[in-house]
């Protein structure tokens, strides 16, 4: 069963926006490996609505094709289906035989729980794991991403999503702007190119609560602490160096963004890019697509990337991801194993890559010329992913309750945008949350 996407609906039409990419020719053929061991059984798929989950079902076929294997899909959307395999899970009977998961919200509630398979064994199984697998062609980045802290792999990967700097070449013409190399220029070229009375604004970005802890993440990226806990397990967002990025994030956002940015979300922030009313624009990778739709965007053709900007101690972009795991209580997980095998090979990962779907988190999709010459693209596009992924460190902390994390510090974010004052507002919302994640912790 497939369902509608509500969830980036703006984002859908990435999968068909460009021509479909060289397939890379895959050896399916070759030696006696065998995928039609598992003909004639079928596998549920649970997938996050987003292009990428698009490309697979409609692209399934080939795996049903390849193997004799029916597969029932189903993508919902990113907060529904976070709620339902969690509730799934827990019964102790998902409905699914495969799941995709957003790591950087379930990564350490699914490792703990123990809900997926360990994959290394399949991996390592020479009569279910295709010679043409090459599991050396996934990043190292998102290899670990994928690993749970006490070794085991629970899910393979399947996008990195870093968040990089989109900007309107031909505003920054206009005012003989270079792109910025650190976040202090982004900043002094933002206020130079507001515009009120034209309503074009230096930046946009998500205000909104929950939304906007990514963006200041980013700024917190860029200094000598870098993360929101420290090596004892401990929040530490009221320091100086957190109160330092949400002070950034406050003067970038009520200095230079459209009235009403407190309540913008992505798809916000994407309109008003997309009509040209925004210089700068901090967010993920896959924003690209619809930004260089030219039925539906102003700015196709005028959108500069780059990676973001450097901050005063570091140089780093934040990185989340994805990946796709086995139920632990399936009972078909020879089927599954080969359906994640598919699902990640070089030809879909390339797809998503040229498709501008995200950043697959294998390496040889980058390598591929021909497929890049032929996309739609700019060769920056390309490049910045490249540099991105040099640079990439996890933009949420890895901890169970990140949804209650991301509205506690959100929330105090929010109001700096009002004009509240940064450090009162981030001690405040510390004090709330240290108890909840002292007690996740507890519990673990």
């Amino acid at each position: 069963m497939t369902r509608g996407i509500t969830r980036r609906t703006a984002l859908a039409a990435s999968a068909g926006l460009l021509a479909a990419p060289p397939l890379v020719r895959q050896a399916h053929a070759q030696s006696a490996f065998d995928w039609k061991r598992f003909a004639g059984q079928s596998i549920e798929v649970s997938l996050t609505a987003n292009p990428r989950s698009q490309i697979l079902i409609q692209n399934q076929r080939e795996f049903e094709d390849l193997t004799g294997i029916r597969v029932g899909s189903e993508q919902i959307p990113e907060q529904q289906h976070r709620q339902k395999f969690v509730i799934e899970f827990a019964s102790g009977r998902p409905s699914f035989d495969v799941v995709g998961i957003s790591l950087h919200v379930n990564k350490r509630q699914v490792g703990r729980a123990r809900w997926t398979t360990d994959i290394k064994a399949l991996m390592a199984d020479a009569s279910i794991t295709a010679p043409d697998f090459d599991f050396a062609d996934f990043g190292a980045g998102a290899v670990a991403y994928s690993t749970q802290s006490d070794g085991r792999m629970d899910t393979l990967p399947e996008f990195t999503d870093y968040f990089i700097l989109y900007y309107n070449k031909e505003l920054l013409a206009a005012k003989n702007i270079a792109p910025p190399a650190t976040f202090d220029e982004m900043y002094e070229s933002a206020r130079r190119l507001n515009d009120s009375s034209r309503q074009i604004y230096g930046n946009v970005g998500r205000g909104l609560r929950n939304a906007n802890v990514v963006l200041w993440s980013s700024f917190l990226l860029g200094t000598q602490q870098r993360d929101c806990i420290n090596a004892e397990r401990q929040l530490i967002t009221d320091t100086p160096d957190a109160i330092a990025a949400g002070e950034f994030y406050k003067k970038l956002l009520r200095d230079c963004s459209p009235p009403g940015v407190s309540g913008f979300n992505w798809n916000e922030s994407q309109t008003t890019f997309m009509q040209g009313r925004a210089a700068f624009w901090i967010d993920g990778v896959g924003f690209a697509a619809p930004l260089e739709d030219r039925t539906r965007s102003r700015v196709a053709g005028k959108v500069g990337y780059a990676v973001v900007p450097r901050g005063p101690a570091h140089h780093h972009c934040a990185m989340f991801g994805t990946g796709f795991g086995i139920a632990e209580a399936s009972q078909k997980k020879g089927p599954s194993w080969l359906y994640l095998q598919w699902a990640t090979n070089k030809t879909n990962q390339l797809r998503f890559l040229t498709s501008g779907a995200g950043s697959p988190a294998r390496t040889s999709p980058y390598r591929n010329e021909e497929a890049i010459v032929a996309s739609r693209f700019p060769r920056d596009f390309f490049t910045t992913l490249v540099e991105s992924g040099r640079i990439s460190r996890p933009g949420l902390p890895e901890i169970i309750p990140v949804t209650q994390f991301r509205d506690t510090i959100g929330a105090a974010l929010t109001n700096t945008i009002g004009g509240a004052d940064v450090a009162t507002e981030l001690k405040r919302a510390t004090d709330a949350f240290r108890p909840v994640l002292e007690q996740s912790e507890r519990a673990g």
